[in-house]
Protein backbone atom coordinates (compact mmCIF):
# COMPACT_ATOMS: atom_id res chain seq x y z
CA UNK A 1 0.00 0.00 0.00
CA UNK A 2 1.23 3.49 -0.73
CA UNK A 3 1.10 6.39 1.68
CA UNK A 4 1.26 10.00 0.63
CA UNK A 5 2.69 12.69 2.82
CA UNK A 6 0.28 15.62 2.69
CA UNK A 7 1.97 18.74 1.29
CA UNK A 8 2.58 21.69 3.59
CA UNK A 9 3.98 25.14 2.94
CA UNK A 10 7.56 25.72 4.02
CA UNK A 11 9.94 28.43 2.95
CA UNK A 12 13.41 27.34 1.80
CA UNK A 13 15.74 26.98 4.75
CA UNK A 14 12.95 27.31 7.32
CA UNK A 15 12.70 24.74 10.12
CA UNK A 16 10.49 21.88 8.96
CA UNK A 17 7.25 20.99 10.67
CA UNK A 18 5.90 17.64 11.76
CA UNK A 19 4.31 15.11 9.39
CA UNK A 20 0.73 14.57 8.44
CA UNK A 21 -0.02 11.26 6.78
CA UNK A 22 -2.79 10.30 4.40
CA UNK A 23 -3.50 7.26 2.28
CA UNK A 24 -5.89 9.18 0.02
CA UNK A 25 -5.18 9.53 -3.68
CA UNK A 26 -3.16 12.70 -4.35
CA UNK A 27 -5.21 15.62 -5.64
CA UNK A 28 -4.10 17.42 -8.77
CA UNK A 29 -1.83 20.32 -7.92
CA UNK A 30 -2.71 23.52 -9.86
CA UNK A 31 0.86 24.84 -9.80
CA UNK A 32 4.19 23.42 -10.97
CA UNK A 33 5.25 19.97 -9.87
CA UNK A 34 8.51 18.10 -10.17
CA UNK A 35 9.74 14.55 -9.73
CA UNK A 36 13.30 13.17 -9.84
CA UNK A 37 12.81 11.68 -13.30
CA UNK A 38 11.30 14.81 -14.84
CA UNK A 39 13.97 17.01 -13.27
CA UNK A 40 16.64 14.76 -14.78
CA UNK A 41 14.88 14.88 -18.17
CA UNK A 42 15.02 18.68 -18.28
CA UNK A 43 18.67 18.78 -17.26
CA UNK A 44 19.54 16.11 -19.82
CA UNK A 45 17.60 17.72 -22.68
CA UNK A 46 14.79 20.32 -22.45
CA UNK A 47 13.23 18.94 -25.65
CA UNK A 48 13.12 15.46 -24.11
CA UNK A 49 11.26 16.97 -21.15
CA UNK A 50 8.73 18.52 -23.54
CA UNK A 51 8.20 15.26 -25.47
CA UNK A 52 7.51 13.36 -22.25
CA UNK A 53 5.73 15.87 -20.06
CA UNK A 54 3.90 18.19 -22.45
CA UNK A 55 3.45 16.20 -25.67
CA UNK A 56 3.34 12.91 -23.75
CA UNK A 57 4.68 10.96 -26.70
CA UNK A 58 4.45 7.18 -26.21
CA UNK A 59 7.56 5.17 -25.43
CA UNK A 60 7.79 1.43 -25.79
CA UNK A 61 9.43 -0.15 -22.73
CA UNK A 62 12.52 -2.29 -23.14
CA UNK A 63 13.20 -5.68 -21.66
CA UNK A 64 15.75 -4.16 -19.31
CA UNK A 65 13.13 -1.75 -18.04
CA UNK A 66 10.58 -4.54 -17.66
CA UNK A 67 13.15 -6.61 -15.77
CA UNK A 68 13.78 -3.71 -13.40
CA UNK A 69 10.06 -3.29 -12.79
CA UNK A 70 9.69 -7.01 -12.15
CA UNK A 71 12.58 -7.22 -9.68
CA UNK A 72 11.26 -4.20 -7.78
CA UNK A 73 7.85 -5.89 -7.57
CA UNK A 74 9.39 -9.12 -6.28
CA UNK A 75 11.38 -7.34 -3.58
CA UNK A 76 8.34 -5.35 -2.52
CA UNK A 77 6.23 -8.51 -2.16
CA UNK A 78 9.03 -10.40 -0.45
CA UNK A 79 8.42 -8.31 2.67
CA UNK A 80 4.79 -9.42 2.76
CA UNK A 81 6.09 -12.79 3.94
CA UNK A 82 6.94 -13.54 7.59
CA UNK A 83 10.60 -12.78 8.26
CA UNK A 84 11.82 -16.42 8.43
CA UNK A 85 10.23 -17.10 5.02
CA UNK A 86 12.11 -14.34 3.16
CA UNK A 87 14.53 -16.69 1.48
CA UNK A 88 16.15 -16.77 -1.96
CA UNK A 89 13.82 -19.60 -2.96
CA UNK A 90 10.79 -17.59 -1.86
CA UNK A 91 11.94 -14.62 -3.93
CA UNK A 92 12.40 -16.86 -6.99
CA UNK A 93 8.90 -18.23 -6.50
CA UNK A 94 7.48 -14.70 -6.67
CA UNK A 95 8.91 -13.97 -10.12
CA UNK A 96 6.27 -15.70 -12.27
CA UNK A 97 3.17 -14.46 -10.39
CA UNK A 98 4.49 -10.92 -10.26
CA UNK A 99 5.13 -11.00 -14.00
CA UNK A 100 1.57 -12.22 -14.54
CA UNK A 101 0.31 -9.28 -12.49
CA UNK A 102 2.39 -6.76 -14.43
CA UNK A 103 1.20 -8.12 -17.79
CA UNK A 104 -2.41 -8.02 -16.60
CA UNK A 105 -1.94 -4.34 -15.74
CA UNK A 106 0.06 -3.53 -18.90
CA UNK A 107 -0.69 -6.08 -21.66
CA UNK A 108 1.74 -4.37 -24.04
CA UNK A 109 4.61 -5.88 -22.02
CA UNK A 110 3.88 -9.22 -23.70
CA UNK A 111 4.96 -7.71 -27.03
CA UNK A 112 8.53 -7.44 -25.76
CA UNK A 113 9.05 -11.09 -26.74
CA UNK A 114 7.95 -10.76 -30.36
CA UNK A 115 11.56 -10.62 -31.64
CA UNK A 116 14.95 -12.13 -30.89
CA UNK A 117 16.20 -8.72 -29.78
CA UNK A 118 13.78 -6.16 -28.38
CA UNK A 119 15.58 -3.51 -30.45
CA UNK A 120 14.34 -0.83 -28.07
CA UNK A 121 16.45 1.78 -26.41
CA UNK A 122 16.23 2.39 -22.66
CA UNK A 123 13.17 4.37 -21.66
CA UNK A 124 15.08 7.12 -19.87
CA UNK A 125 18.37 8.31 -21.28
CA UNK A 126 18.70 10.27 -18.07
CA UNK A 127 19.28 6.91 -16.35
CA UNK A 128 22.32 6.22 -18.54
CA UNK A 129 25.62 6.52 -16.63
CA UNK A 130 26.76 9.30 -18.95
CA UNK A 131 23.81 11.54 -18.04
CA UNK A 132 24.74 14.93 -16.65
CA UNK A 133 24.41 15.36 -12.91
CA UNK A 134 21.23 17.41 -12.33
CA UNK A 135 22.72 18.86 -9.15
CA UNK A 136 25.08 20.97 -11.26
CA UNK A 137 22.46 23.72 -11.70
CA UNK A 138 22.89 25.45 -8.37
CA UNK A 139 24.15 22.80 -6.01
CA UNK A 140 27.59 21.45 -6.92
CA UNK A 141 26.96 18.41 -4.76
CA UNK A 142 29.86 16.16 -4.02
CA UNK A 143 29.66 12.43 -3.64
CA UNK A 144 32.89 12.34 -1.67
CA UNK A 145 30.90 11.58 1.48
CA UNK A 146 29.33 8.51 -0.03
CA UNK A 147 30.57 5.11 1.08
CA UNK A 148 30.30 2.43 -1.54
CA UNK A 149 31.43 -1.13 -1.89
CA UNK A 150 30.50 -4.62 -0.79
CA UNK A 151 28.44 -5.13 2.36
CA UNK A 152 30.36 -4.70 5.61
CA UNK A 153 29.97 -8.35 6.51
CA UNK A 154 30.34 -11.39 4.30
CA UNK A 155 28.83 -13.85 6.74
CA UNK A 156 25.10 -14.19 6.78
CA UNK A 157 23.69 -14.45 10.31
CA UNK A 158 21.58 -17.38 11.30
CA UNK A 159 17.91 -16.72 10.64
CA UNK A 160 15.87 -15.83 13.72
CA UNK A 161 13.73 -18.48 15.31
CA UNK A 162 10.65 -16.31 14.83
CA UNK A 163 9.74 -12.93 13.43
CA UNK A 164 9.21 -11.57 16.92
CA UNK A 165 12.93 -10.98 17.37
CA UNK A 166 13.70 -9.33 14.08
CA UNK A 167 15.60 -6.07 14.02
CA UNK A 168 13.26 -3.30 12.81
CA UNK A 169 15.70 -1.73 10.37
CA UNK A 170 18.70 -0.98 12.57
CA UNK A 171 20.66 1.64 10.70
CA UNK A 172 24.11 1.49 12.20
CA UNK A 173 26.03 -0.67 11.83
CA UNK A 174 24.84 -1.55 8.35
CA UNK A 175 22.83 -4.70 7.93
CA UNK A 176 24.98 -7.81 7.58
CA UNK A 177 24.85 -9.21 4.07
CA UNK A 178 24.60 -12.74 2.90
CA UNK A 179 27.64 -14.48 1.54
CA UNK A 180 27.84 -14.98 -2.22
CA UNK A 181 27.72 -18.72 -1.62
CA UNK A 182 24.51 -18.48 0.34
CA UNK A 183 23.00 -16.20 -2.27
CA UNK A 184 23.48 -18.82 -4.96
CA UNK A 185 20.69 -20.90 -3.44
CA UNK A 186 18.22 -18.81 -5.44
CA UNK A 187 16.01 -21.13 -7.42
CA UNK A 188 15.85 -20.98 -11.18
CA UNK A 189 12.60 -19.21 -12.13
CA UNK A 190 12.83 -20.91 -15.51
CA UNK A 191 11.65 -24.23 -14.07
CA UNK A 192 8.63 -22.62 -12.45
CA UNK A 193 7.35 -20.76 -15.46
CA UNK A 194 7.92 -22.85 -18.56
CA UNK A 195 4.57 -24.56 -18.29
CA UNK A 196 2.67 -21.56 -16.98
CA UNK A 197 3.73 -19.18 -19.76
CA UNK A 198 3.32 -21.20 -22.93
CA UNK A 199 1.02 -18.63 -24.51
CA UNK A 200 1.83 -17.58 -28.04
CA UNK A 201 2.13 -14.24 -29.77
CA UNK A 202 0.70 -13.51 -33.22
CA UNK A 203 2.81 -15.11 -35.93
CA UNK A 204 5.21 -16.74 -33.49
CA UNK A 205 5.74 -20.46 -32.89
CA UNK A 206 4.74 -21.42 -29.37
CA UNK A 207 8.18 -22.78 -28.32
CA UNK A 208 9.90 -19.55 -29.37
CA UNK A 209 7.57 -17.36 -27.33
CA UNK A 210 7.81 -19.64 -24.31
CA UNK A 211 11.60 -19.87 -24.51
CA UNK A 212 12.06 -16.11 -24.74
CA UNK A 213 9.77 -15.47 -21.82
CA UNK A 214 11.36 -18.22 -19.74
CA UNK A 215 14.83 -16.85 -20.44
CA UNK A 216 13.66 -13.36 -19.48
CA UNK A 217 12.19 -14.54 -16.18
CA UNK A 218 15.27 -16.65 -15.44
CA UNK A 219 17.45 -13.56 -15.99
CA UNK A 220 16.12 -12.12 -12.74
CA UNK A 221 18.01 -14.79 -10.77
CA UNK A 222 21.37 -12.99 -10.85
CA UNK A 223 19.75 -9.76 -9.67
CA UNK A 224 18.04 -11.55 -6.80
CA UNK A 225 21.35 -13.22 -5.99
CA UNK A 226 22.86 -9.75 -5.80
CA UNK A 227 20.16 -8.59 -3.42
CA UNK A 228 20.68 -11.46 -0.98
CA UNK A 229 24.45 -10.91 -1.21
CA UNK A 230 24.17 -7.38 0.19
CA UNK A 231 21.17 -7.60 2.51
CA UNK A 232 19.36 -10.08 4.74
CA UNK A 233 15.61 -9.38 4.52
CA UNK A 234 14.97 -11.64 7.51
CA UNK A 235 16.51 -8.97 9.74
CA UNK A 236 14.43 -6.09 8.37
CA UNK A 237 10.91 -4.77 8.89
CA UNK A 238 10.52 -1.84 6.49
CA UNK A 239 8.27 0.99 7.62
CA UNK A 240 7.09 1.71 4.06
CA UNK A 241 7.48 0.23 0.59
CA UNK A 242 6.74 1.95 -2.74
CA UNK A 243 5.65 4.97 -0.73
CA UNK A 244 4.49 8.11 -2.50
CA UNK A 245 5.87 11.15 -0.67
CA UNK A 246 5.27 14.78 -1.55
CA UNK A 247 5.53 18.26 -0.14
CA UNK A 248 5.16 21.87 -1.23
CA UNK A 249 8.26 24.08 -1.29
CA UNK A 250 8.61 27.77 -2.06
CA UNK A 251 4.84 28.09 -1.51
CA UNK A 252 4.04 26.68 -4.96
CA UNK A 253 6.30 23.88 -6.15
CA UNK A 254 5.02 20.37 -5.46
CA UNK A 255 7.84 17.82 -5.33
CA UNK A 256 6.98 14.16 -5.15
CA UNK A 257 8.19 10.69 -5.92
CA UNK A 258 8.06 7.03 -4.95
CA UNK A 259 10.52 5.62 -2.43
CA UNK A 260 11.42 1.97 -2.97
CA UNK A 261 11.77 1.37 0.76
CA UNK A 262 11.90 3.41 3.94
CA UNK A 263 13.43 1.89 7.07
CA UNK A 264 12.91 3.42 10.51
CA UNK A 265 15.08 2.40 13.46
CA UNK A 266 13.74 2.13 17.02
CA UNK A 267 15.43 5.48 17.73
CA UNK A 268 13.54 7.12 14.86
CA UNK A 269 16.44 7.29 12.38
CA UNK A 270 15.41 7.07 8.73
CA UNK A 271 17.11 5.15 5.94
CA UNK A 272 15.97 5.63 2.34
CA UNK A 273 16.71 2.58 0.18
CA UNK A 274 16.66 2.48 -3.61
CA UNK A 275 17.16 -0.68 -5.67
CA UNK A 276 19.20 -0.37 -8.87
CA UNK A 277 19.17 -3.26 -11.33
CA UNK A 278 21.79 -1.83 -13.68
CA UNK A 279 25.50 -1.87 -13.09
CA UNK A 280 27.02 0.43 -10.50
CA UNK A 281 28.22 3.61 -12.25
CA UNK A 282 31.64 5.08 -11.83
CA UNK A 283 31.84 7.46 -8.87
CA UNK A 284 31.93 10.44 -11.23
CA UNK A 285 28.40 9.58 -12.36
CA UNK A 286 26.96 8.55 -9.01
CA UNK A 287 25.58 12.05 -8.42
CA UNK A 288 22.63 11.23 -10.71
CA UNK A 289 21.47 8.43 -8.44
CA UNK A 290 22.16 10.41 -5.27
CA UNK A 291 20.19 13.31 -6.74
CA UNK A 292 17.11 11.09 -6.72
CA UNK A 293 17.65 10.09 -3.08
CA UNK A 294 18.31 13.68 -1.99
CA UNK A 295 14.97 14.52 -3.57
CA UNK A 296 13.27 12.00 -1.27
CA UNK A 297 15.37 13.12 1.71
CA UNK A 298 14.20 16.70 1.22
CA UNK A 299 10.55 15.64 1.21
CA UNK A 300 11.02 13.57 4.36
CA UNK A 301 12.84 16.41 6.13
CA UNK A 302 10.15 18.92 5.24
CA UNK A 303 7.27 16.65 6.23
CA UNK A 304 8.67 14.74 9.21
CA UNK A 305 11.22 17.11 10.63
CA UNK A 306 13.95 14.46 10.38
CA UNK A 307 16.94 14.43 8.04
CA UNK A 308 17.40 10.81 6.90
CA UNK A 309 20.45 9.26 8.52
CA UNK A 310 21.36 7.18 5.47
CA UNK A 311 20.57 7.29 1.75
CA UNK A 312 21.33 3.82 0.43
CA UNK A 313 21.72 2.62 -3.14
CA UNK A 314 21.69 -1.16 -3.62
CA UNK A 315 23.26 -2.11 -6.96
CA UNK A 316 21.91 -5.62 -7.43
CA UNK A 317 23.81 -6.51 -10.59
CA UNK A 318 27.20 -5.86 -8.98
CA UNK A 319 26.17 -6.63 -5.38
CA UNK A 320 27.40 -3.21 -4.23
CA UNK A 321 26.12 -0.79 -1.61
CA UNK A 322 26.52 2.98 -1.68
CA UNK A 323 25.63 4.88 1.50
CA UNK A 324 25.42 8.65 1.79
CA UNK A 325 24.52 10.80 4.81
CA UNK A 326 23.08 14.25 4.01
CA UNK A 327 22.68 17.15 6.45
CA UNK A 328 20.09 19.90 6.79
CA UNK A 329 22.29 22.58 5.22
CA UNK A 330 22.87 20.44 2.15
CA UNK A 331 19.14 19.70 1.78
CA UNK A 332 18.33 23.42 2.08
CA UNK A 333 20.74 24.12 -0.80
CA UNK A 334 19.22 21.28 -2.74
CA UNK A 335 15.77 22.78 -2.23
CA UNK A 336 16.95 26.02 -3.80
CA UNK A 337 18.33 23.99 -6.70
CA UNK A 338 14.92 22.44 -7.35
CA UNK A 339 13.17 25.82 -7.13
CA UNK A 340 15.61 27.30 -9.66
CA UNK A 341 15.09 24.32 -11.95
CA UNK A 342 11.31 24.69 -11.71
CA UNK A 343 11.57 28.38 -12.62
CA UNK A 344 13.63 27.45 -15.69
CA UNK A 345 10.98 24.92 -16.72
CA UNK A 346 8.16 27.43 -16.28
CA UNK A 347 10.04 29.99 -18.39
CA UNK A 348 10.49 27.41 -21.12
CA UNK A 349 6.77 26.66 -21.01
CA UNK A 350 5.87 30.34 -21.18
CA UNK A 351 8.18 30.90 -24.15
CA UNK A 352 7.40 27.50 -25.68
CA UNK A 353 11.15 27.14 -26.00
CA UNK A 354 12.42 23.62 -25.34
CA UNK A 355 15.67 23.29 -27.22
CA UNK A 356 17.43 20.01 -27.88
CA UNK A 357 20.67 19.40 -26.04
CA UNK A 358 22.75 17.06 -28.20
CA UNK A 359 25.03 14.61 -26.43
CA UNK A 360 26.19 11.03 -26.62
CA UNK A 361 22.91 10.16 -24.91
CA UNK A 362 20.96 10.95 -28.09
CA UNK A 363 21.63 7.39 -29.26
CA UNK A 364 19.37 6.12 -26.47
CA UNK A 365 16.45 8.46 -27.19
CA UNK A 366 13.07 7.22 -28.44
CA UNK A 367 12.19 10.46 -30.18
CA UNK A 368 14.84 10.93 -32.87
CA UNK A 369 12.20 10.94 -35.63
CA UNK A 370 10.68 14.17 -34.26
CA UNK A 371 13.93 15.76 -33.09
CA UNK A 372 15.46 18.61 -35.14
CA UNK A 373 18.94 17.25 -34.42
CA UNK A 374 18.01 14.21 -36.53
CA UNK A 375 16.11 16.07 -39.23
CA UNK A 376 12.73 15.62 -37.58
CA UNK A 377 9.99 18.11 -36.75
CA UNK A 378 8.43 18.26 -33.27
CA UNK A 379 4.63 18.00 -33.14
CA UNK A 380 2.67 21.26 -32.84
CA UNK A 381 2.92 22.67 -29.35
CA UNK A 382 -0.27 21.84 -27.42
CA UNK A 383 -2.74 24.65 -26.89
CA UNK A 384 -3.13 26.05 -23.36
CA UNK A 385 -6.44 24.17 -23.10
CA UNK A 386 -4.75 20.89 -24.08
CA UNK A 387 -2.05 21.50 -21.50
CA UNK A 388 -4.72 22.04 -18.86
CA UNK A 389 -6.37 18.75 -19.68
CA UNK A 390 -3.16 16.75 -19.97
CA UNK A 391 -2.05 14.73 -16.93
CA UNK A 392 0.66 15.98 -14.64
CA UNK A 393 4.22 14.93 -15.34
CA UNK A 394 4.01 12.39 -12.55
CA UNK A 395 0.77 10.50 -12.10
CA UNK A 396 -0.29 8.76 -8.93
CA UNK A 397 1.33 5.44 -9.84
CA UNK A 398 5.01 4.54 -9.71
CA UNK A 399 6.87 5.08 -12.96
CA UNK A 400 8.22 2.01 -14.76
CA UNK A 401 11.50 0.91 -13.25
CA UNK A 402 14.73 1.43 -15.10
CA UNK A 403 18.01 -0.45 -14.80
Amino acid sequence: MTAETVPHRAAPGAPPTGPEQSTAEPQRHPGPSLSPSRAADFKTCPLLFRFRTIDRLPEQPSRDQARGTLVHAVLERLFDLPAPDRTPAAAAALVAPQWDRLVAEEPELAALFAADDDGIVPVSIAEHPLAADPTALADPASTSGAHRGPPPSTTRPSPPASSAGTDPATLLPADPGASPTAAKTVGNPNTAVQGAHAETFPGMPEPVAADRLAAFLASTADLLDGYFAVEDPQRLEPAERESLVSTLVDDELLIRGYIDRLDVSPAGDLRVVDYKTGGAPREAFEGRALFQLKFYALVLWRTRGVVPRVLRLLYLKDAEVCDYSPDAEELARFERTLVALSHAIERAKQDRDFRPKPSRLCGWCHHQRVCPEFGGTPPPYPSPRDEELSPQAEVSMPAPRLP
